[in-house]
């Protein structure tokens, strides 16, 4: 199925309601013409009927008709009509005449007055004057009166009103013509700057994505080239956010790989079981360290601002997921020598549980790798309130470790990126760029600042949601 041309249907668009025009033009034309038609013969008409007024008389009672036969003959021969004519009197006897021609189907006109009407004669129509004329008797100077009806054919007038019709559609017609020929050059003018924005892109190359220009576009089209632009321009970030996850899971996983093939040649080249299990041990924790660094990337790409993740919010109570989490790494905390505490105070959210529970666990995980032995890690969670702000919620880790420099903390939230702090511990450098990104999706916003004492304090604050949650 061929696709619809824009050129076609703006063409038919303006041809269709120039046909109904043209088509009603005719219509009132015609009414016109008619009109002019039945104007001209008329007052022939009427011209007749004065000549065969005059040559009616009365004497004694008797009506003398004279009628000018010549002049209706000459009038029937210029216009090319038949012409009829009938005198009668008050009692409707016919005097002269054809006895079929009808009187006015109206009330009669008043006396000299001329009707004008249509009528049917012999299968034939008619236009017919009639007028109502007192007669004075030339001896007894009684009034008596009369009818005298002339009609003619109506041909020569509808010819002469298709006639008029005919020079009128023939002009009107080259118009419309005329008017299409310069709209189709007009549409095809207007047209030419997609076509030369389609050429521009069919000669583009696979690999050529800059922008389309904007200049000297139509109005109307600006929009479409604009949309056009923004989403090449999304499609490029999507594109470079691949190549960016590729890149950074390349980096990710050469040293571990490295270390995976040199331990596992050693591993390959030990006869005792015993010592192969030594060599596995650290392949083992290799491997686990490589997959964990994977799994953050991918969850990095998912959260990317170009990515179009949106999270599935729902209510749920931060102090109950946090605490979770902390008793899932408590373990952890305790056999790094690490003193993990907790406070909760009851506060809703509305986030996505799985992003949640990473944000709080990489959190944690940071803390309790980095801030050392015999260190002291505290997550809080507290409702937080503001003098005429919305209510929130505060998530704070605290540790009183080393802590990050000052300059520093922006630097942190990029990828890969440890601090001089982190460099002596294992860590891909990735934990708090995903915190970042889990708070952005979820519009919260993450600060470092230092802990009383000394260490580090990571604070996220949430907006509280409007309701408790379900269960």
């Amino acid at each position: 199925m061929s696709a619809p041309s824009l050129r076609r249907q703006l063409l038919l668009w303006l041809l269709l309601p120039l046909l109904g025009l043209l088509a009603l033009d005719a219509w009132l034309t015609y009414g016109r013409a008619m009109a002019a038609a039945h104007h001209a013969f008329d007052r022939t008409l009427q011209g007749s009927l004065k000549a065969m007024r005059e040559g009616i008389r009365l004497r004694d009672g008797q009506f003398a008709i004279n009628l000018p036969y010549l002049a209706l003959e000459i009038f029937e021969s210029e216009a090319g009509s038949s012409i009829f004519y009938r005198i009668l009197d008050a009692r409707g006897t016919t005097l002269t005449g054809y006895d079929e021609l009808p009187l006015p189907p109206t009330r009669p006109p008043e006396p000299y007055r001329t009707a004008f009407y249509d009528a049917v004669l012999r299968d034939m129509r008619v236009r017919v004057a009639a007028q109502r004329l007192p007669v004075r008797d030339a001896a007894s100077a009684q009034i008596q009166v009369v009818w005298v009806l002339v009609g003619e054919s109506v041909e020569p007038r509808e010819a002469l009103a298709h006639d008029m019709l005919t020079g009128s559609l023939l002009q009107e017609g080259l118009l419309v013509l005329l008017a299409l020929g310069i709209v189709w050059l007009g549409v095809r003018r207007g047209l030419r700057p997609l076509r030369q924005l389609s050429a521009s892109v069919a000669a583009r190359h696979a690999d050529e994505l800059a922008p389309l220009p904007q200049h000297g576009l139509p109005a109307e089209v600006t929009p479409l080239v604009v949309a056009i632009n923004q989403y090449v321009a999304r499609l490029l970030r999507m594109l470079d956010a691949r190549k960016r996850f590729f890149a950074d899971a390349a980096h990710q996983l050469k040293t571990p790989l490295a270390v995976i093939q040199a331990q596992s040649e050693l591993a390959l080249r030990e006869p005792d079981g015993n010592r192969i299990r030594r060599h596995l041990a650290p392949l083992h924790d290799t491997v686990r360290q490589a997959a964990k660094g994977v799994q953050q990337l991918l969850s990095l790409s998912r959260l990317e601002p170009d990515s179009g993740y949106a999270p599935s919010l729902q209510p749920l109570r931060l102090d109950t997921l946090a605490g979770e989490v902390a008793l899932e790494l408590a373990p952890v905390a305790h056999r790094a020598g690490i003193d993990l505490g907790f406070e909760g105070e009851p506060v809703t959210v509305a986030a996505e549980p799985q992003w949640l529970q990473e944000l709080v666990g990489n959190l944690l995980d940071n803390a309790i790798r980095y801030a050392g032995p015999d260190a002291r890690v505290t997550l809080r969670v507290a409702r937080q309130e503001a003098p005429g702000q919305d209510t929130g919620a505060l998530l704070q880790v605290e540790d009183n470790g080393p802590g990050i420099a000052e300059a520093e903390r922006d630097a942190v939230f990029g990828r890969f990126y440890r601090g001089s702090t982190a460099q002596a511990q294992e860590g891909s450098g990735l934990g708090l760029a995903i915190v970042r990104e889990i708070a952005r999706v979820h519009g919260a916003t993450v600060t470092l600042s230092d802990t009383a004492g000394g260490g580090l304090t990571v604070s996220v604050r949430f907006a509280e949601a409007d309701r408790a949650p379900a269960g």
